[in-house]
Parts: C-alpha cells; structure tokens; sequence
C-alpha cells in the first residue's frame, strides 16, 4: 500500500488503513504500506516502509513524500510476490504509485477516501470556490480512470463519481470498525482527568480539527442548547487547521465556558474514555464518505446525534442508536435537547447502538477487499497483465493468502 498519511498522523484515512491491514493480517493477507516519514516516529516497523519528507505549506500537520526515494524501491519491491497495489491518497503517492505498478506489472486498486470537490478551497482559499470544484473534479476523472477499480466508502459519494462522468468498475465498500477494540473505555475517569462534574450534560465531538468538518455549525447549535441547559459542555477532541478560529469563534460566541478542546487522545486508551464520557456524540460534516467516527460511538455505546450528508447517510440509514438532525441549526439543537433531557430516550439510543456498528464489522469488510483483490489479481494472471501507461494508482501492495 501507498500512502500520503499514516500513523502518527490522525484522521479517517490513516486509520482506515491502519483497520485493513489489521484485519487483513488476521485473515492471514500480508500487506506492505509506504507512508511519509514524520518527525519523531519509529522508522523500523514491520510491514511499512517510511519515505523521507518534509512539511506542507498551510497544512503543518502533513508531509510530502520523496518521489525519487520511492522510485527507488522498485527494484527491490519488484522481488516481493505482490498481487495487488493499493493507493488511498491523490498527491504523491498516487503519482509513484502508477509508476510502481507498471514495474510490477500488477493491477491497481484506488480509493476514494476524501471528497476533494468540498475539501479543495480550504486550502487553496486564494482561488475562486467554483475553479477548485472544477480542478478537483478534473482530477479526479484523470486519475479515475487511470485504475483497474475504485473502491468507494459510500454510495453518496460513488453517485457524485458518477455525476463526474466516471464510469470505471467502482465496489461500494466502507472501512469497517474494530469491534474488538472499541469497548470499554471509562467515561468517569475522563470527568475526573478534566474536572468535570459527574452529573454535567457533555457533548463529544472527534475528529481532525479541519474547516471541512463543520464544527461551526455544532458551535453555533451549542448556543441554543445552553440556553436551555447552561451547564452543557462540548468536548472537542483532534487537531488541525481550523483549531484557532474555533477557538475564536467559540470566544466571539460567549461558550469559552461550555467547549473544552482535549487535542489529540490515545486511540487504545483515552479516546475510548472521551466516547464513553459524552453523553451524546455531534456529529454534522457535509463532506465524509464515510463517517468513521458515527461508528466509533456507537460500537462504544454512545447515542449519535448527526447530519445525514454524504457517507454518513450510509451509516445512519436505519440505525437505532442515533437521532438523524437536519441539516440547520434550530433543528440540529433540537435533537441534541431531547437526547440530553430524556433519560429513557438516551438510555435506548446506548442500548441499541453496539448493534448497529456490528454489521459493519471490520472483519467483514476487510473479507470483502482481498476477494477484490483476488479476483484482480485471477484476472490479470489470467490475461497476462502488465500495467499500461494509463494504469497504476497505488496506495498498498498486498501479497494474497495462497497467492503464488
């Protein structure tokens, strides 16, 4: 697998990766990931290959990997028996990716993690919005088309492909959520860590601190809530590039006391505690293919109070642990009100959530995945396949279980 992040760095894609290859490992696949180098991490891990890099303007968090560096390792990665190549991410590795599977000679998987059409213009904010909508759209018809298939989050967000004109074999496959690792988790002793009160009605919020993810539409339905309930408080846990004028405009709101930012939490440890301290978990990007986190809270046991835009409508499509909020703020408020203030609504949202994260087991999803891999990988054997110019984007190079 190729990636532009990984671990240490926190967001959707880094662990989607991370999920895959754990549960692909425990279905006895094998998988190697290049990923950047980041500053302070272990550069010796099995299976991952760090490739050196340096920052990203306007985006301190990420990193830019060495094209020749990974142009490099072909040779040598040419010796190791891989199926399949994997790309998650569009810059870098997308780019080194093709021309690493043309030297391998395999076929060449791709997935849509991010959707680029509203991410674009937070970071390119000198351009019109209108152009970096066309840019990204034109991109990612180019490199599209450029694999032998598309694995997508959601069914949203393959209808929005679809609407660009791309018309490529596309598997509808989400990243699953490790019901192993998410249980437990001791929400009173995250109260303790932070002060607060036993009884205090919180909200928690986690993800990458990033303009895209809406938090200021949940700011802005927090000032309705408090008016009912004073004493609430918003958790916001996750870092990023929108973190100071969130805090500004949690200031310019007068919710200095009702919003508490923790940064990044440990995902074995205290992110689990985070979870399970919230009464509810809010929840109103307009962006996700996905939504991870939706599924986090409710393999924990956590209510979900969340927009259904994008993927996240995917996952909150006929579930029992959440309320679906509309997509504007009175509203949004409105069901963040009745989760707090009614104990026995609350009590059955908890009960019924582990149940709804279950069908979307990691182990399922990753079974899924390495029979696309398979029948790639048949196909191509079968036809002897060498990648075109026109081929290759490649974010993991995975061995098969039984593959010769």
């Amino acid at each position: 697998m190729i990636s532009d992040v990984s671990f240490p760095r926190v967001n959707g894609v880094s662990t989607s990766i991370a999920t895959f290859r754990h549960s692909l490992a425990e279905l006895g696949h094998e998988s190697t990931l290049i990923a950047p180098a980041y500053p302070g991490a272990a550069l010796d891990e099995p299976g991952l290959i760090r490739v050196p890099s340096r920052g990203v303007p306007r985006d301190p968090e990420d990193r830019l990997m060495s094209r020749r560096y990974i142009d490099r390792l072909g040779a040598g990665l040419a010796t190791g028996g891989y199926d399949v190549v994997h790309v998650h991410t569009p810059f870098v590795a997308h780019y080194a990716g093709v021309a690493l599977a043309r030297r391998l000679g395999v076929p060449v998987v791709e997935t849509y993690h991010t959707f680029f059409e509203e991410y674009l213009h937070h970071y390119v904010p000198v351009l019109p919005r209108a152009l970096t909508r066309r840019l990204a759209r034109r991109m990612s018809v180019s490199q599209c088309a450029a694999v032998d298939a598309l694995v997508v989050p959601s069914r949203q967000m393959l209808a929005r492909l679809h609407g660009y004109g791309i018309r490529g074999r596309a598997e509808v496959l989400p990243t699953g959520v490790d019901l192993v690792r998410f249980r437990g988790g001791d929400g009173g002793a995250f109260r303790r860590q932070h002060g607060i009160p036993a009884q205090r009605p919180v909200l928690v919020h986690i993800s990458r601190v990033a303009h895209e993810k809406n938090i200021d539409f949940i700011l802005h339905a927090l000032v309705r809530v408090r008016a009912v309930l004073p004493e609430v408080l918003l958790v916001i846990a996750g870092e990023g590039p929108a973190l100071a004028h969130l805090r500004q405009l949690t200031a310019r709101l007068g919710l200095g006391a009702n919003v508490l930012f923790v940064g990044y939490l440990n995902r074995a440890t205290t992110l689990l505690d985070a979870y399970r301290a919230g009464d509810a978990f809010v929840f109103a990007s307009r962006t996700e293919t996905q939504g991870l986190v939706l599924l986090e809270a409710l393999a924990l046991g956590v209510p979900v109070v969340s927009t259904a835009v994008m993927g996240t409508a995917d996952v909150l499509a006929g579930v029992q642990g959440a309320l679906v909020a509309p997509d504007e703020v009175a509203g949004f408020a409105a069901c963040v009100l009745r989760v707090l203030t009614q104990p026995k609504l609350r009590a059955r949202l908890a009960l019924a959530a582990p149940a709804d994260a279950a069908a979307w087991s990691a182990s399922a999803m990753a079974t899924r995945l390495a029979a696309l891999y398979r029948e790639l990988a048949t196909a191509a054997a079968s036809r002897g396949y060498s990648s075109s110019p026109d081929t290759g984007v490649m974010d993991a190079t995975c061995r098969l279980n039984g593959s010769e």
